[in-house]
C-alpha cells in the first residue's frame, strides 16, 4: 500500500510499519531516554527541505532570552545566584507552521497516520494531536553563529525532531540524564548547580542531517552547544500533544514566534 512515507522516509532502513521494529525503538528509547535514526529522510527528502528550509529563512523571527534550567519564572524567596534562580541564555529563530507548505514533504510526514502510529507504538501514547494553534505544530528552528539553546528541562514528556542542516562546528545538542525526577518533584538544585558548572560530565549526541530524534528531555538536562561558522544549524520539531484541542499559550506564542496568530 503506498503512503505519504514513500518518497520521504527510507522505509528499508526503517520500516516504521513493523511492530518489531517500533517495539527495538521503544526500547532504546525507554532506556537511554533519547532515540536517533540516521538516515531516517531519505536523499531527495532531505534535499528538498533543506531547500525548502533555506529559501524561508528570511521568515525566521529571532528572538533571545534568559530562562532558568527549570523554564520557570524565578522565585523570589530564593537568592538570586541559588539554582532555582541562575539564568541562562537561548537564541534562535523560527519559522511556524503556517509558513510550512501544504506541499511540503515535512507536513506530509507530520500528518501521515503510519508514521504517527509509529510515534505512538515507540512513545507509549494512545493517539497524538496537532496543536489546536495555527502557529506551533511544525516548526524550523534556525541557530546561526553564536546562537545556542542553553541548558533547561523540557516540560513536556517527550520531543520529536528532524536535523536538516548541521552546523560546520559546534551546535552539539549535550544532555545528562536522570538529573531531577520531576513526578517525586524532586528538583536536585546541588546536581543542577553542578552541572550548570561545568562539574558534570555530558553526553553528546552525534546528529546528522536527515536524522529523526526522539529525547525525553523532562527529567534530562540539555542544550544546544553554540554554533561555529557560517552554516546555521537548521533543526525541525514536529510537535503533538497526547490531548486533543490543546494550544501553545499566547504569551509563549508572543515570546517564539513574535506573534499569536
Amino acid at each position: 500500500m503506498t503512503t505519504q512515507l514513500e518518497g520521504i522516509v527510507d522505509l528499508e532502513n526503517h520500516p516504521v510499519r513493523s511492530a518489531g521494529f517500533a517495539q527495538q525503538c521503544r526500547d532504546t528509547l525507554d532506556r537511554t531516554g533519547s532515540l536517533l535514526l540516521p538516515g531516517f529522510l531519505t536523499g531527495p527528502a532531505i534535499s528538498g527541505i533543506t531547500q525548502e528550509s533555506l529559501d524561508r529563512a528570511h521568515l525566521a523571527y529571532y528572538c533571545q532570552q534568559s530562562h532558568t534550567a527549570y523554564l520557570s519564572a524565578p522565585d523570589p524567596s530564593l537568592p538570586a545566584h541559588h539554582t532555582r534562580n541562575r539564568m541562562v541564555d537561548s537564541s534562535k529563530g523560527c519559522i511556524t507552521d503556517d509558513q510550512v507548505p501544504a506541499s511540503s514533504s515535512l507536513r506530509r510526514l507530520y500528518i501521515e497516520p503510519g508514521f504517527r502510529s509509529f510515534l505512538c507504538l515507540v512513545l507509549g501514547e494512545r493517539r497524538l494531536y496537532e496543536y489546536a494553534d495555527p502557529l506551533s505544530s511544525i516548526n524550523v528552528h534556525y541557530y546561526q553563529q553564536g546562537q545556542e539553546l542553553g541548558w533547561h528541562f523540557d516540560n513536556s514528556a517527550f520531543a520529536v525532531t528532524l536535523m536538516i542542516q548541521a552546523p560546520l562546528a559546534g551546535g552539539h545538542f549535550e544532555y545528562i540524564a536522570g538529573l531531577r525526577d520531576f513526578g517525586a518533584g524532586d528538583m536536585n538544585f546541588q546536581g543542577v548547580g553542578e552541572a550548570l558548572d561545568g562539574e558534570t560530565e555530558a553526553t553528546t549526541l552525534d546528529i546528522r542531517a536527515g536524522t529523526l530524534a526522539l529525547f525525553r528531555g523532562r527529567n534530562a538536562l540539555h542544550r544546544v552547544t553554540p554554533v561555529q561558522g557560517e552554516r546555521s544549524r537548521i533543526q525541525v520539531v514536529l510537535a503533538y500533544n497526547t490531548e486533543p484541542g490543546i494550544a501553545l499559550s499566547e504569551e509563549a506564542r508572543m515570546t517564539f514566534f513574535g506573534r499569536v496568530e
